[in-house]
């Protein structure tokens, strides 16, 4: 019979370590929110507007849906990679480190979007998502009598 022990000084350094990944990470912040094979996502002002820059190589453009709603942009699609054509050509991998699949990000952005004048590029595998600011949003000057 064999006999083995835990140790449960690695217990609780994994367990630390857990703990230390969500503390310092944004999970609980201002951040976004996905699934699936996130893009990485870059936002900026741009005068009164807002860009998003978010790297999507190896996906189709017809695979890519943006919609807006308020202050809320969502950005979501598919990513395939395919291996051959399918006609038993003998295809092993051997590894795998570009992902497929779905993707699916929320972001929160500082402004009220005007929906109608959003304009989305896709160039070389990055989409770029020119938000303006609604009329309603944008600071007033008020005159004093």
């Amino acid at each position: 019979m064999v006999y083995r022990f835990v140790d449960p000084f690695n217990a609780l350094y994994d367990f630390q370590r857990a703990l230390d990944s969500t503390r310092f990470s944004d999970w609980f912040g201002r951040s976004t929110a996905g699934a699936g094979t996130s893009p990485a996502i870059n936002v900026f002002s741009k005068g009164d507007d807002c860009v998003i820059v978010a790297e999507l190589p190896g996906v189709n453009k017809n695979d890519i849906d943006v919609s807006v709603k308020g202050n809320h942009v969502r950005i979501s699609g598919k990513r395939e990679i395919s291996y051959g054509d399918g006609d038993g050509d003998g295809v092993s991998i051997h590894r795998r480190e570009r992902t497929s699949g779905g993707f699916d990000r929320t972001l929160t952005v500082p402004i009220h979007v005007d929906a109608d004048g959003v304009k989305a590029e896709f160039q070389d595998g990055v989409l770029a998502v020119f938000l303006p600011r609604a009329e309603a949003d944008k600071p007033r000057s008020v005159n004093i009598r």
